[in-house]
């Protein structure tokens, strides 16, 4: 059974960085991308940015560029996001998702996504 679960969210200061982990289990992990995503209060959920099964980063918001990266442990079958120089509007929940049948390539559609994650709460305040 596939599963995916997040972890790492909370509540910290603008400016402050944060790592949020996706563990992963039930499929190949080594053999697919991983995703992640983010959805605000009252908006629709978007992609932020992938890992392919190859470590290719592609990122999917201009404004998480330069603050937000991503890596994978294979071994441990886990990806992490790291960010960097929160600001308020990072404020969201934190989704991790696998697309299955795009053979470890990234993709920003999300309805390509096949299992997510139930979500990590971020929130960025003074």
């Amino acid at each position: 059974q596939v599963q995916l679960v997040e972890s790492g969210g909370g509540l910290v200061q603008p400016g402050d960085s944060l790592r949020l982990s996706c563990a992963a289990s039930g499929f190949n992990f080594y053999d697919y991308a991983i995703g992640w995503f983010r959805q605000a209060p009252g908006k629709e959920r978007e992609g932020i940015l992938c890992i392919s099964d190859r470590d290719d980063t592609t990122y999917y918001r201009d404004s998480v560029k330069g603050r937000f990266t991503i890596s994978r442990d294979n071994d441990k079958n886990t990806v992490s996001l790291q960010m960097n120089s929160l600001k308020p509007e990072d404020t969201a929940v934190y989704y991790c998702a696998v697309p299955l049948r795009y053979a470890g390539r990234c993709t920003g559609t999300l309805s390509a996504y096949d299992y997510w994650g139930q979500g990590t709460q971020v929130t960025v305040s003074s």
